[in-house]
């Protein structure tokens, strides 16, 4: 089963969630790989993730490059995942029907895809294969669980 959850992006832009989602990953100790169609967005993804502050960083790499497989993150515009990636962002809000492949898919959305994000929900709840979740900002920055 493959549990999904919906993040909607209410306080903090999508490069500060994915920094913030990569950390609860990591911590984990499991591999990430980061979804979005757009290579601009990609890009600042990776640089995020690279320049997370505080003397630490996330490694990561595009997920076409050299030595892919060893990246602890990947930033790609597909799902497959050389580096055996457990979980999967989807950044841009697109679902992905490869992704089901994951154990664990966050989907990332904001305020202008809030009926997509529902038309998606609504489309996923019925399949036995699927554990929908939302999560919904904090005014601190936390996430909850909610309905």
């Amino acid at each position: 089963m493959t549990r999904v959850d919906f993040y909607q992006l209410s306080r903090d832009p999508v490069d500060v969630t994915v920094v913030k989602l990569a950390g609860k990953v990591m911590q984990a100790g499991e591999r990430l790989l980061v979804v979005a169609a757009d290579p601009a967005l990609r890009e600042r993804l990776g640089n995020a993730l690279w320049a997370k502050g505080g003397g630490t960083f996330f490694a990561n790499g595009p997920a076409d490059a050299p030595h892919a497989a060893r990246q602890p993150i990947l930033v790609s515009d597909g799902c497959a995942a050389p580096n055996e990636a457990s979980m999967a962002i989807l950044a841009d809000g697109v679902w992905r029907e490869e992704a089901s492949a994951f154990a664990r898919v966050m989907l990332l959305f904001d305020e202008a895809a809030t009926e997509a994000a529902r038309n998606l929900w609504r489309e996923l709840a019925p399949r036995e294969d699927i554990d929908n979740r939302i999560f919904k900002q904090t005014p601190e920055g936390g996430w909850r669980e909610g309905r």
